[in-house]
């Protein structure tokens, strides 16, 4: 069985099959996101050195990438119904809705958790944790009532001028191109954020602390990928 796929078509479904956002695609090549953009809706063609790029970067020959009747496309198209653009576009509101917005609690769903949940059109976002100053939770979302994105982490605060609000604040600059924790750097005084993530959306693994001038009061550990 044939599958015909337009190369626009081709190059979104590797696009997400292997995870990347466009702004993230056009950060791993050096390129403008409008790029991406425009190759993605048959505005622009990849030029060779594009096609170079892209092949290297999906572990693809370049002839797979153009042919419109290879029947790799079948296998493409069954690996590639998570549009990451969208869900990472939902997990910023959701997390700017909820704990890092100062949301309000849901009913905990288990013995003293803190839960928090937000749902949009066929997504839903739940965020649940235990503990205190020495915590740990999970954060997933929904796609029509399938799970396919979640993350673990673990934190714990070491310093006696932890600032609850500080952290939240941090966590509300979420971006697109990090839609973890919070941004690789943020300050505010003398309180001091930082965050660094190895891996792309489907696959990672962070870490994130805050120093109240030289000195680290808070971390935690992160991890986790698109799931199926």
């Amino acid at each position: 069985m044939v599958i015909e796929v337009k190369l626009e078509e081709k190059l979104q479904l590797l696009r997400k099959k292997n995870g990347y956002s466009q702004e993230q695609l056009a950060d791993k090549l050096g390129i403008a996101r409008q790029t991406i953009s425009k190759w993605e809706n048959g505005q622009a063609v990849p030029e060779l050195n594009g096609l170079i790029l892209l092949s290297e970067l999906y572990g693809v020959t370049i002839d797979r990438i153009v042919k419109d009747d290879d029947t790799c496309n079948i296998l493409l198209n069954k690996k590639a119904d998570i549009d990451i653009d969208s869900v990472v576009d939902f997990l910023l509101r959701a997390k700017r809705n909820t704990y890092a917005g100062k949301g309000a609690e849901a009913k905990p769903s288990r013995v003293a958790s803190h839960d928090f949940c937000y749902e949009e059109n066929d997504y839903m976002y739940y965020d649940t944790y235990v503990g205190g100053e020495r915590f740990s939770g999970e954060e997933a979302v929904w796609l029509r009532e399938m799970p396919i994105w979640s993350m673990n982490y673990s934190g714990r605060i070491i310093g006696e001028h932890f600032n609850g609000d500080f952290l939240k604040e941090a966590l509300y600059q979420v971006a697109a191109d990090m839609p973890y924790r919070g941004p690789a750097i943020f300050t505010r005084g003398d309180y001091h954020y930082h965050c660094k993530v190895e891996g792309e959306f489907v696959w990672y693994q962070g870490y994130e602390e805050i120093f109240y001038l030289d000195e680290k009061i808070y971390e935690c550990h992160f991890h986790g990928g698109i799931i199926r």
